[in-house]
Formats: structure tokens, sequence, C-alpha cells
């Protein structure tokens, strides 16, 4: 893709994808913590910025580092929880210093985690992938009604099924570019028609700062303490398991066959990103499973769409009024196009349960029980809430519980079993009974 126009646009389109799970992390920790506007402010910046150099860093394959994946790297929800609890006992240098020692985790141990994918068949994939676009969909549902103050408003409604049609019938009359940015061009028309309707607030924008300087340690230098630390490193495993499972969505829509090199160097980058949020005092990163539902959708599979993204996060931090535009987008206007992107992401796990042999009754029982779970959970968080603290970092996510729950099963039925037992019923050896005893990415 040479025309810079059109990269810039649909690089635009991935940050718009992103901006609100970029930006709701800080401010919820922000709030929680106390924190002042002024450094509320620095936070969203540095988060931004941060989230551009780290999908450089997984985007530039190289022996060291990198999975060359369409990946676009973002703060993990994962972690909001603890580390507030984090910097409720120790203070918020304290966050800091775990941040950065669970970074370099990730980083010596990265090899090892890339042994993991033979816990994840097609039978896991398909589950993973399918639980993401599940548990997704109720934030876009929630954005459609207009969030608490304003939910289920008529206005909210019209507008997010507006946009929703709109970039359905430019999937239907529209090809080529842009059809690849009906997204952003159902975003771009959804603001000004709420523009029109009185639900844009230009405060943001006015109020904003032309240039933001990046300041290491700006909350002081870290402090290390042991607990802390051992609560971030199991939030960074957790991670790992949310972009295992992006990362074979992404392989699998652009037809790449990932080996465990592959993973090794994405887990490596996603530590690296980690290790540069704690330094910068920003936030822990992994992969963002809303930009897959984007791909799906537009069919644009090139590396170098994310490296546009990328650089535009990279301003967007840098300067803090250009990146307060992104925020008049009206609350309805995002929902009704994520809900286009996160179905996509259903249907993409369906389809990868398409190649598994469903006349297996192992195989239906774990599909089951890991969208069960994931769902459950994601219906009732408060579902594991006497658990220890540290349990319930693997509990009170869906996506992680049912992608526990699926390679806890998968290890249960399938591993070990031999390729004609594993095969079917009857034990004649088909596809799908391969790949349940021989995993690889789908």
């Amino acid at each position: 893709m040479r025309n810079p126009s059109k990269l810039l646009s649909l690089g635009l389109q991935h940050v718009l994808a992103m901006y609100a799970g970029a930006v709701i992390v800080p401010i919820i920790i922000a709030n929680q913590l106390g924190l002042t506007p002024t450094q509320l402010s620095y936070l969203i910046s540095i988060d931004l910025l941060t989230c551009g150099v780290a999908t450089l860093l997984q985007v530039w394959k190289n022996r060291f580092f990198g999975i060359g994946l369409p990946v676009v790297l973002g703060c993990t929800f994962t972690a909001v929880g603890p580390m507030i609890a984090i910097g409720s006992q120790y203070g918020i240098t304290a966050i800091y210093g775990a941040i950065i020692a669970s970074g370099l985790f990730v980083l010596l141990f990265a090899s090892f985690f890339g042994k993991l994918i033979k816990f994840f068949p097609p039978v896991v994939t398909g589950s993973v992938v399918t639980i993401i676009g599940l548990t997704l969909i109720p934030v876009a549902i929630r954005d459609m009604g207009g969030g608490k103050e304003t939910f289920g408003q008529t206005v909210n409604l019209l507008l997010s099924f507006g946009v929703l049609i709109f970039i359905l019938l430019l999937n239907r009359f529209v090809t080529g570019f842009f059809r690849a940015i009906s997204i952003l061009l159902g975003l771009v028309a959804g603001t000004i028609v709420g523009w029109a309707l009185g639900m844009v607030d230009f405060s943001a924008v006015s109020e904003a700062g032309w240039f933001h300087m990046v300041k290491p340690f700006y909350f002081g230098m870290p402090t290390f303490e042991i607990s802390a630390i051992i609560t971030m490193i199991l939030v960074a495993i957790v991670s790992l398991v949310e972009s295992t499972g992006v990362y074979l969505a992404l392989g699998k829509i652009c037809e790449k066959d990932l080996k465990s090199k592959d993973f090794t160097g994405g887990y490596r980058a996603e530590g690296l990103a980690t290790i540069l949020g704690g330094l910068f005092n920003a936030l822990p990163y992994t992969a963002f499973s809303q930009n897959v539902g984007l791909i799906q959708l537009t069919k644009v599979k090139t590396v170098k769409v994310i490296i546009a993204a990328g650089g535009i996060l990279i301003l967007l931090g840098l300067v803090p009024k250009v990146a307060a535009v992104t925020t008049i987008i009206p609350v309805p206007v995002l929902g009704g196009a994520m809900l286009a992107m996160f179905g996509m992401v259903v249907s993409s796990g369906i389809k990868l349960l398409g190649t598994v042999d469903l006349n297996r009754q192992e195989n239906m029982l774990i599909v089951a029980c890991s969208i069960g779970v994931g769902l459950g959970v994601t219906v009732a968080p408060d579902l594991f809430s006497s658990l220890p603290a540290g349990l319930q970092i693997l509990t009170s996510n869906g996506i992680v519980a049912g992608s526990f729950t699926a390679m806890i099963l998968n290890g249960l039925f399938n591993m070990g079993r031999s390729r004609q037992a594993a095969a079917s019923p009857s034990g004649d050896p088909t596809p799908s009974g391969q790949a349940a005893s021989e995993p690889t990415a789908p």
C-alpha cells in the first residue's frame, strides 16, 4: 500500500477502534487512587504514546522480539483491580516497580511461554476467539445505549443503529478503499450527526495543550514489594493467555502458520512494552482484541497499517490537543461501530470451530463449558468474589476464565490421546482429530 493518505486513514481507523479501551483504564485508576487532573492528563498521554511504541515493537519482527502480525497493543483491563489494590496499600510507586518486574519476568521466560502453543488446538482457539467476541459485545451494547446516565434514550439508539446501518450499507454497496475504511467513515458520519444533535463537546480540545514532554519516573522512583510483584506477574501471565488467543486469531485471518518462535517473539515484545510502561509510569500492555474484528471486517492485513497506527498513537501522546479531538466522538457512535467489529470476532471464532470434529462428545463439552464459563463470568463478575485475590485474577475476567477452562478441558480430554483414538468415535483418523492430538496454530 503506497498511498500515504490511505495508509494514514486505515491506521487512524485502528486507533479509533482501540482508543476508548486505551484511555478508560488510566481514567479508572486515576479516580480510584485520587490523582489530580494534571496527573490524569499525563497518565492518558503517556499511555497513548507507550501504546504506539509497544505496537511498533510487536510488528517489528526480528530474531529477538516481535511477532510480525498486525497486532495493536494497549493497556490490559486485567491489571485494573490489582493496580488499584497495590496503589492503595503500598503507593503508586510500588505499582510501577511491580510492572517493571513483571515485564522482566515475561522477557526472561518468553521462550517457555512460547511452548504453550501445544495447549491451543483448534477446539481451544475457536472457543477462545468466540469467547473474546461474545464478552466484548456487552461493551458495545452499553455504549450503543449511551452509557449510564442516558442509557436507552431514543436519540442514542437512533444514532448508534444509524451508524451500524451506515457501515453495513457501505459494505454492501461500496468496494475497494471506501469499504476498507467503512468503520472510520461511520465514526465520522456519526460524530457529525451527533454534533448537529448537540452531543459533541469541544471543551476538552480547547483546554488541552499543544505539546507534552515525556518524563520517566513522573510519579517518583519505583519501589519493589514482593507481594505486589507476584500479583503483577500473575497479571502478566493472564495477559499472555489473552494475547495468545489474539495471535492465533490473527494468524488464521492472515493465513500464517504460527510456530513457537513466533509466540516467543510476541511475548518478548510484550515484556519490553511492559517494562517501558513501568519506566515511563504508564501501564502494562497486551494485544488488543478490538482490532482483530476490524481486520476481519476490512480484510486489510498489512502491518504497514499498524505501523501507521503506532505512529499516530505516538503523535497523540506527544500532542494532547490532537489526542483530545478523538474524545469528541459520542458514546453511541462508538457503540454502533464496535458492535460490527466485535460481532466479526465471534464470526471468526465460529469459523475456527467449523474445523473441529464436533461429533466427538469431548470436543462439544470443551466448547460448551468454556464458552459457558466465559459468558457466565462476564454476566456475573462477582461469582468468584470469595476466592483469594490471587485466584480472582484468573476468574474475574470472562475471557481469561473461559480460556483457562478450554485449556484445562482440552488437557483432560485430548492431551496424551493417540491420533487414532482422538480422531473420531469410530477410531478413523480425521483432520480435526489430528489437530486435537497434534495441536498447531489455526
